[in-house]
């Protein structure tokens, strides 16, 4: 089972259930939470108040919208960004999904709340025949894993 949910900390707020739009889009968009302005060459990370509920085997990959580069001048500044499935309910941020854009511009951008930034592709994955694992559980949130 694989749905989106609205982190704890973040319900007074309305953030934004991600949906596609079109019958034959692949991604969910993904929301601003709030406004923020993204000064000239910065790295702001955005959130969206969601988090993403999947199985096991699956993960939900981050891509930036085709519009936000050319229309806005802003990149995501991982390229592709990669939800584990264990990123959920982690006990740092409950699995807070938040999205690092790259302002590229030479005068800040500003993001509105509710403005659509990314869109998340949920994939299932294979693990290699000799597939070990280093822990058995996730111990913190965003970017934890490389600890």
């Amino acid at each position: 089972m694989r749905k989106f949910e609205v982190v704890t900390t973040f319900k007074d707020q309305d953030p934004v259930i991600p949906t596609r739009v079109t019958e034959g889009s692949a991604g969910y968009d993904l929301s601003a939470l709030t406004e923020i302005t993204i000064l000239p060459k910065q790295i702001a990370l955005v959130p969206t108040g969601i988090k993403a509920m999947m199985a096991k085997d699956e993960v939900l990959m981050i891509y930036p919208r085709s519009s936000l580069a050319i229309k806005r001048g802003l990149m995501m500044s991982n390229s592709v960004g990669v939800i584990d499935s264990d990123y959920y309910g982690n006990p740092d941020n409950e699995g807070h999904i938040m999205v690092p854009l790259v302002n590229m511009k030479d005068e800040p951008v500003t993001i509105k709340k509710g403005e659509r930034i990314a869109q998340g592709i949920f994939m299932c994955y294979l693990k290699t025949s000799d597939d070990e694992v280093k822990s058995k559980q996730r111990t913190g949130g965003f970017g934890s894993s490389g600890h």
